[in-house]
Formats: structure tokens, sequence, C-alpha cells
């Protein structure tokens, strides 16, 4: 797609926001890092960190930063809400003219920002990292994060880009319209997919964990698939459709290589050479049966988020925040 670029100068103020859950081993690296890099960045910043529910001792590094540093703004949830809820509440509550989403474990660099800026100068309203090396992770993860990224530009959208997460930046235009996307189950790549405005990659080599253990193993990144696959897409239920269809096509070839070999044991006398009927009883019922249960599976995905829709819940519910005014705290 075609895009027509206004220039710009840099942000007044750019926001980092930086979801944290059970980060206390990496909170020390991250604060050295950042403060050593932040005073490069020709602009005013505000760093936005979220306690998603931290069970160690994360809240309380925080605070102690935020004492430190000025710059620091806490937002304390009452409990863990998951990755992209954290990040939808540090969007919330963020000021800044442009918006930067990473996260605590330092994967990402945040040299990377200086290459985002100057993107965003040129008039771009997304600029996303786009991985092309993943240093410290096993031949596993590597293989099944390459499956997943494909496999949600198929079920997600089309301009999904490929190998990217989230750490990207966002124009205040662009966030705006993205906080007026309130539904529960979040896929927050998606919905910047899905949003539009002139978007282009900064590519990246992404760096291993400085400390601690990974947030997404593959369970959470099978749940996130899922999650993006039914919020996203119809394309679950078509594939049910499929399914039922493809069953009876089988039932049916089955039915008739029935009917031919009773019509060669009556009609034309020729002997059966096996016991007829259990074999081909077990398989349809298993298949009729399996088809029969993942479209009901499927089904019940869509309408489960219908039911959760329905509630109208807040996403999320704040416990404290700190270093924000009263004036700047999200408004419902």
């Amino acid at each position: 797609m075609k895009y027509f670029l206004e220039k710009r100068s840099n942000p007044k103020i750019l926001s980092i926001v930086i979801p944290c859950y059970n980060e206390e081993s990496v909170l020390p690296y991250l604060k050295e890092r950042l403060t050593t890099f932040l005073v490069k960045i020709p602009t005013k910043i505000e760093l936005i960190l979220v306690n998603d529910g931290s069970v160690d001792n994360t809240i309380f590094e925080l605070v102690n930063w935020s004492k430190e540093d000025k710059r620091v703004k806490i937002i304390s949830l009452s409990r863990n809400f998951g990755h992209q809820i954290a990040v939808t509440a540090g969007m919330d509550y963020a000021s800044g003219d442009a918006v930067v989403i990473m996260d605590a474990d330092l994967q990402d660099p945040p040299e990377v920002i200086f290459e985002m800026l100057e993107r965003y100068r040129e008039g771009y309203d997304v600029v996303y990292g786009q991985r092309i090396a993943r240093t410290g992770e096993s031949w596993f993860k590597k293989i099944t994060a390459w499956a997943f990224y494909r496999l949600m530009k198929v079920l997600v959208h089309k301009d999904l880009p490929l190998d990217s997460g989230d750490f990207r930046l966002i124009s205040r235009r662009c966030l705006d319209a993205l906080n007026g996307l309130r539904e529960n189950h979040r896929f927050l790549r998606g919905m910047n997919a899905w949003i539009g405005f002139p978007q282009i990659p900064v590519f990246y080599k992404r760096d291993a964990r400085v400390a601690g253990e990974t947030k997404y193993p593959l369970q959470k990144m099978l749940k996130l698939a899922m999650n993006a696959a039914v919020s996203f897409s119809p394309l679950p239920l078509r594939f049910s459709l499929a399914l039922g269809i493809i069953v009876a096509f089988v039932g049916f070839f089955v039915g008739a290589y029935a009917l031919f070999r009773a019509f060669q044991h009556f009609i034309l006398e020729m002997p059966i050479v096996y016991n007829p009927g259990w074999a081909t009883i077990v398989t349809l019922i298993c298949l009729i049966g399996g088809s029969i249960l993942i479209s009901i599976g499927i089904l019940g995905e869509y309408i489960a988020r219908i039911f959760e829709e329905s509630k109208n819940r807040p996403l999320y519910v704040v416990e404290f925040v700190k270093g924000i005014p009263d004036s700047k705290r999200f408004q419902k």
C-alpha cells in the first residue's frame, strides 16, 4: 500500500511502556541500560512500568526506581491480567506524542528506538521491530516462533508482519485509535495491523534474556495463537464446516463401498474374504464423532468470547499508580 507521508519533528514527549511480571532479577539490568541510553534521546521521556500482579519483589524494585528517577511512573494492577492487558494499561496512561512498547528482559535492544524515531520523523505512525536473528534461544523455540507468525498471518490478518512482536513505536493518533478498541481478548499485533495507518519495519537482532526465565513458553504461545485466531478471524468456523463436508464425503464413499461389496456377495454370489461391518462402523463413528466434537469446541470458543464481551467488565483493575497526576489518569 502506498502512503502519503508528512515529515514531523521528534515527539515532545516519548512514552516507553514496559510490562513487568516477576522481573525482579531483570530490573537492575533494565535500569542501568535505560539510564545510560535515555540521555541520548533528544526529547522528554516518561517510563511507564506496569506491574502485572507480580508475586516476587518486582513492585518494590519499581517503587525504589521511581524514587530515584522522576521519569518513572508506575501502574500496579490488582492481579495478573496477562501481557497484552498490561501493555494496554500502559498505553491508556501514556501521555506522550509517541509511545514505544518494549519488554523488560532487554531481548529487544532499546537502541533500536533511535531508528524508530527516524522513521517516525519521516511520517510513519507505526514502526515495528522485525527480527532477523534470535540469540540464546533453542532450535525448538525458533521453529515454533517461525510457525506461529506464519500461521497468524493466515488466520489473523494478511498485513500482519512476520517475525514481529510487540516491540514498536506508535504515534499518538494511532494510539488513540488503538485505545478505542476495548475488546477483552486482545492481540495487539493484529489490532495494529487492523487499524491501518502508515507502517514500516526496522530490522534488528534479538538478544538473549539478561536474566530470569521467558514469560512466553510454548503453552502461552499456543494460547495466544488460539486467542488471536478466534478473536480476529472466522476461519476456524469455516474449518469446522470444511471438516464436516470431508467427513460427509468419507461417509458417502464408505457407504458406496459397502453397497458395492453387498452387490458382489448377494447378486454376483462372490465370497466375502473378511468379516464385514465392524471396521466400517468403528471408522465412521470415530470420524463423525470427532468432527462433531471439534466443531462444537470451535463454536464454543466463539460463544465464550461473546459471553465475555457481553459482561462489559473493565479490561483491568488498578491497585495503585505512582508518578501520574490525577489530571492525566485514564478515564473509562
